[in-house]
């Protein structure tokens, strides 16, 4: 049987790093890369885990380049590595690198963990083809719970992210334009500003706004921002 082990090669040099998997190569199959020595000794790493039948795990931290993100996977298919982590900070931006992998690379794996809990964050990252959405406090057993789950081609939910989905109405269909409208709620802006901000009447931002609350089921301006950070529809920057 494989063993589960995962080492990680967290040394200074190519020379350190052979010699940490030539010592454990009885014991162990998958070796972590992380960005530091990845940067510094390039891909030849890699090549050397692979001509000595051992898997890569490489683990980099990218923040909120979307093109980048696509590259890295791109890169990494290349080099056949088994996982690959990107730290990123999420956003809009990163479930559109998320669904370009999905579609350009179907076999891959694809797991979230995050802060972001709100119903259409969860939604929208399973729509682009995440197959787990976590929270950064997940208990250590039910990640690799999840792990192994995604592995397998399933979809894994911890059971608050799954009440999370089941405790919401359902997605509100807002327009772009009732998008933009609530953004700039939460922002603060007033009906005025508003209409300044995106060139429209006022009265036509009216009639957004209370297309918004009747569509989000509350009552206010208020009830409205504080829904929508909650669900997750806006960000705040």
């Amino acid at each position: 049987m494989k063993s589960k082990l995962i080492v990680a090669l967290d040394v200074e040099s190519y020379q350190d790093a052979t010699a940490l998997v030539q010592v454990t190569r009885n014991v162990v199959d998958i070796f972590k890369v992380g960005s530091q020595l990845f940067t510094r000794v390039g891909p030849r790493i890699i090549e050397f885990l692979h001509e000595h039948g051992k898997e890569c795990f490489l683990d980099l931290k990218f923040h909120d380049i979307p093109h980048t993100v696509a590259g890295a996977v791109e890169s990494a298919t290349a080099l056949r590595v088994s996982m690959l982590t990107l730290h990123t900070s999420g956003g809009a931006e990163m479930l559109e690198a998320a669904a370009a992998i999905h579609r350009d690379y179907p076999r891959a794996r694809l797991i979230a963990l995050t802060t972001y809990g709100g119903d259409e964050d969860i939604r929208r990252a399973l729509q682009a083809g995440v197959q787990a959405y976590l929270m950064k406090d997940i208990l250590h057993d039910e990640l690799l719970k999840a792990i192994r789950a995604v592995h397998d081609g399933q979809t894994y939910l911890p059971a608050s992210v799954a009440a999370a989905l089941a405790a919401q109405m359902p997605r509100p269909d807002l327009s772009a334009r009732e998008l933009q409208v609530l953004e700039l709620i939460v922002a603060g802006l007033a009906n005025k500003q508003i209409a300044y901000t995106l060139n429209i009447a006022e009265y036509t931002v009216k009639n957004h706004v209370k297309n918004i609350l009747d569509k989000l089921a509350v009552q206010d301006r208020t009830q409205a921002a504080t829904v929508a950070i909650q669900r997750g529809i806006i960000h705040l920057s």
